[in-house]
Formats: C-alpha cells, structure tokens, sequence
C-alpha cells in the first residue's frame, strides 16, 4: 500500500505538486482596494454577493491591482506615481515579492498578466524624457525584469490584453514626476492616445488620437468587451462644467465613437470618470465619476441609456447580471435598471477600482 509519506514523496520527485489556485484563497470574484475607518488600508476579495473572503493590509493608499489568471496572486500598484509594487500571495497574506521601478523610471498604477499568466506588463514613465513604457516582468523567474517597450505616448496609464495578443494601452497624456506628487506638468502640451501594440514581434499595431479640441481629455481607464471593442474613460483637464464626452468605444482599424449624455446629465460628471466596465452580457458599458455621484450607461454603439446617481461611486466591474460597484461610504452595489445594495463594510471606503477575476 502506498504510504501518505511516499506518495507526496512521489508528486515531488516527479515536479506534480498541486499548485494554489484562487479557490484557496476563498474563490473570490472580485478585488478591491480599501481605507478603513482607522485609515488604514487593505486589499480584500469579495464574492459574488460582496462579501469579504479575505483582507491583506497595504502599507499605504492602493490604487488597482493585477491579478493572475490562475494563481491567487495579486499585484497592487503604489498610489500613482510610485516606484514600487507588491506581489501579493492572497492565499496566505504574505508579500511575495516587492517589485521596484528602474532607476530613472516609475508606475502608473496599472499592470496586466499575459502567456497565460507568465509575464506581468506594467504601465511606466521615464522620468528625464517624460515618454511611456511598458515594463514585462517574468512571473515564473521571481518577478525579474525582463524588457521593456515605448507605450507610444506619454503618462500610460492603463493597459488590457486583446484576445489575439495584442496589448492595447491608455496614454493620457499626462508628465508626472516623483518629486511633485500628482502635479500635472504638461497641460497645454497634452496629445493623449490608444495605442495597440503587437506582443508576439513587439509591433506597433495602431494609434488612435483624439480630435485636437479634445487634446485636454486625458484616456485613463479602458475596458474590453467580449468581441474585442475597446470602451475607454477619460478626464478632462479643462473646466469641468464643460460637458465634454468621456466615455469613447473603439474597434481596430475603425475611427472612436466619443459618447456622451445629454448637456445637463454630462455637466454634472464634473469632467471625470474614475472607472469603466462592460457589463456582464457585454452590451453595455458604464463609467463613474465619484465627483458628480453618476454611474452612465451607454450601449456599443455609444447611445446614453440611463443615469444612477449615488455619492462618491466609483468602483465598477462587470457582474452577473449588469454591473457590481462600489462607493466611499463601504457599500458594493449590483446595478441593473436600478441600483440595489449587496452588503456594505461599515467603515471602509472603497478605492477607484473593482478588478474582476
């Protein structure tokens, strides 16, 4: 008979150990970044209902976080500009590796696993030239850099990976520097961008500008639906009573569909949305904006289909039916024709994102 001893002596001669999977983490659905009523702050990973299946404390304000595929491992950026990042195993709590910018370089908050969770991209900045990167990190080498790329633009703030290993990148247009917190130090000079890039031979693929009258509208935060249409949210740099779109939908090889809301619907977003998501069947895209309390829907071709207001929202991903979101004051809400409440985390406050597993 084989023994317990021998067996486990047998998967390790032969490299076969089982490898931790979100279920040992507690199958979250969803992670989500916190400041709790003591202003400390944590990672936590909700379920379907928004419950906490854990909570990791951070050592200061997060802003998103990567999650692998596969592996309960989650890597949670430094409140942007910051120069370091943590790899988080979120089966234990324990900080598997802490991640430090290149000399001369830092993140920008965001970062994406691609080769089925092997390699970790992240959105950077070459401080002295004010020009994008995107940084590749190999996962099964302890998170050692391995390469960089141009993002094509500057202030590279979010990046997704297309189906047919494609990454495609917000530049916002945005200089920031270290030394100056989140000073913007480029204005007038702004010439925010998407740009495609090929992962396979490390090709540009597209660039997509915006109008120059929108040369203001800085490209934060992007989504991807389930037939490859990019949903990007932007942040207007000029009065914020302008009411500018902020929500623009693009396909490859097309021109961007900039959607908008009625004058007053528009005004009140106060020229932000802090977040975006596809919702769950993929027919819709929502953004918030945490300044005007509105969540927007718009449908794939870019028609306004309704407004949900509720302060400080901004958190959003897709659910299983519409969207999940989250605001300031701890609550995390489904949202389909209304919005209805899940659960809510009595003193914590919620941060900009909700990232889907």
């Amino acid at each position: 008979m084989t023994t317990r001893r021998g067996f486990m002596a047998g998967l390790l001669a032969a490299g076969a150990l089982p490898q931790a999977t979100w279920g040992d983490a507690g199958a979250p659905v969803m992670l989500g970044a916190a400041r709790d009523s003591a202003g400390a702050f944590g990672l936590a990973g909700l379920d379907s209902k928004g419950r906490q299946v854990f909570h990791i404390p951070l050592p200061a304000r997060g802003h998103a976080a990567a999650a692998h595929p596969i592996r309960p491992e989650a890597v949670a950026f430094a409140r942007r500009p910051g120069i370091y990042a943590l790899v988080i195993d979120c089966a234990t709590g324990h900080v598997a590796h802490e991640m430090q910018a290149p000399a001369g370089q830092h993140f920008y908050g965001h970062g994406v696993f691609v080769a089925r969770g092997d390699i970790l991209c992240t959105t950077e900045n070459h401080i002295d030239t004010g020009e994008g990167r995107i940084g590749f990190w190999s996962r099964v080498e302890g998170y050692r850099r391995i390469g960089e790329m141009p993002s094509g633009g500057v202030g590279p703030h979010d990046v997704r990976l297309l189906a047919c290993d494609v990454l495609v990148v917000a530049n916002g247009g945005i200089r920031t520097h270290p030394d100056h917190g989140r000073d913007r130090l480029n204005i007038p000079d702004m010439r925010p961008n998407l740009f495609y890039l090929s992962l396979r031979d490390r090709a540009v693929v597209e660039r997509v500008d915006l109008p120059p009258e929108l040369h203001l509208n800085s490209i934060r935060h992007l989504a991807v639906g389930p037939d490859g249409q990019v949903a990007f949210a932007m942040q207007w740099q000029g009065d914020v009573l302008d009411p500018v779109p902020l929500l623009g939908l693009h396909r490859r090889g097309g021109k961007p569909v900039l959607a908008q809301a009625d004058m007053a619907e528009q005004m009140a977003m106060r020229g932000y949305a802090g977040s975006i998501a596809f919702d769950g069947a993929g027919q819709s895209i929502g953004i918030t904006s945490p300044r005007g309390g509105r969540l927007h829907v718009f449908d794939t071709k870019g028609a306004f289909k309704a407004s949900h207001k509720r302060h400080d929202i901004c958190a959003l991903a897709s659910g299983r039916a519409g969207f999940v979101a989250s605001d300031g004051m701890g609550a995390i809400l489904s949202v389909t024709d209304r919005l209805r409440l899940l659960t809510r985390h009595d003193g914590q406050a919620w941060d900009n994102h909700l990232v889907r597993l």
